[in-house]
Order: C-alpha cells, then structure tokens, then sequence
C-alpha cells in the first residue's frame, strides 16, 4: 500500500489498477466534535466516488437516539459511521464508547463494497479515539444488543 499526502487529499492505493482519495479535514472536524465536544449522537460518512473524498452526509444531535441513528443508515447503500454509545456499568457508573461503524448491506452494489472495503482501515486511522468497531451487513449485526455487549 502506497499512501502520498496532497495538500489535505490522501492517496492510497493498493494496486495500480485501484486508487482512492480521501479529503479528512472536514470530516476529521465533526469526530473531534462528537469526542471532545459530544456535539454530536453520531456522524454519517458517505464516499464520493466523483470527488474521490469522503464526505459527512449526517449529524445527529445529542438528544437522538439509537433508532434515529440506525433509520439514517440506507438499506441498499455503503456507509461508514460513528456512534457515541452512553451506557451503565454493573458498578452503576455511567460510560461512553465511540463505535465506528462500516455498513454495507448485501443489497448495495458490489462496487461500493469494494471501495469501502477497500478505504476503510485509512479512513479508520484519521479517526483517532474509535474504542470499538462493528462491520454490519444488515440491521441484526449492529443492534443495540450489540452495541451493550461490545461496550464493556
């Protein structure tokens, strides 16, 4: 893997055959929000294909939930995303974890799963404060169940 900075843009390219460019700067400032700030529930990321960039294409506010969260992921479309989940330890104190989430469900088409396959790990690392990672290929996979039994 080859990766070359550009001026903001980041190239990262496995093959000769297959490149993607990834523009981190305004996403990068939404997850530092949603860490640092919990400006925000979550954070929807969507790949560009045309402008080769990954782009916000949601925010939830603090005071939404974990449905309205799941109901912004697209059912036939690739997506990445971040969830700040609050829960209670058995020791009744009160936690928070940040979830990256990568979508992509069996009905999107197997191009995006590639290319999200493919930049997930780079888009991944720009995300510094992710404490657990769910891949998900339909709803079941990234239940709020999960969510509580990957939290601890």
């Amino acid at each position: 893997m080859k990766l070359v900075g550009r001026s903001g843009k980041f190239h990262v390219s496995r093959s000769v055959h297959h490149k993607t460019y990834f523009y981190i700067t305004a996403t990068k400032l939404k997850f530092l929000e949603l860490k640092a700030k919990r400006t925000y529930r979550f954070i929807v990321f969507k790949i560009e294909e045309k402008q080769k960039q990954v782009i916000v294409e949601k925010v939830g506010d603090p005071s939404q939930s974990y449905e309205d969260f799941a109901a912004s992921l697209p059912a036939d479309e690739c997506r990445y995303a971040v969830y700040d989940f609050d829960f209670v330890t058995e020791e009744n104190c009160q936690k928070s974890r940040i979830f990256f989430i990568a979508w992509s469900p069996d009905t999107s088409r197997v191009r995006s799963k590639m290319i999200y396959a493919s930049s997930k790990d780079r888009f991944k690392r720009e995300l510094d404060g992710i404490q657990v990672e769910l891949q998900a290929t339909d709803p079941t996979e990234m239940g709020l169940d999960v969510f509580k039994s990957r939290a601890n």
